[in-house]
């Protein structure tokens, strides 16, 4: 198989369509895809919760798990929580979602039995 076609759609090695980390979209189609402004996508640049990869043009390059983040701090705002709140909610989100998932595979390893669920 030649360059051509080994960087043609469906033919990717690792099918880079299905990466949820793969930079697929421009400024311009992720913000009309979020209903949002370019100057949003950029806010949250400068606030360091999604820090776009960039083309060798320089312009900002966004992933799927960039644009479900991006919706989520969205939806946040939308309900009233400051721009700077709601980054912080995300990112501490992710981090118990991190440490869930080692702990997890952790017990998983050593063979242990599932802490019992706590009720709200």
């Amino acid at each position: 198989m030649d360059q051509a076609q080994a960087e043609s759609p469906g033919n990717f090695p690792d099918d880079k369509f299905e990466d949820e980390d793969y930079p697929a979209y421009s400024m311009g189609r992720a913000a009309e895809i979020l209903g949002v402004t370019q100057a949003f996508l950029r806010t949250l640049d400068s606030a360091e919760l999604i820090s776009p990869q960039r083309s060798g043009g320089g312009h900002r390059r966004y992933s799927r798990r960039q644009l479900r983040l991006a919706a989520r701090v969205r939806e946040l705002i939308d309900q009233g929580t400051a721009l700077e709140a709601a980054c912080r909610i995300i990112i501490l989100e992710d981090q118990l979602a991190d440490a869930q998932r080692a702990n997890s595979e952790l017990r998983d390893f050593h063979d242990l039995p599932e802490p019992p669920a706590t009720g709200s």
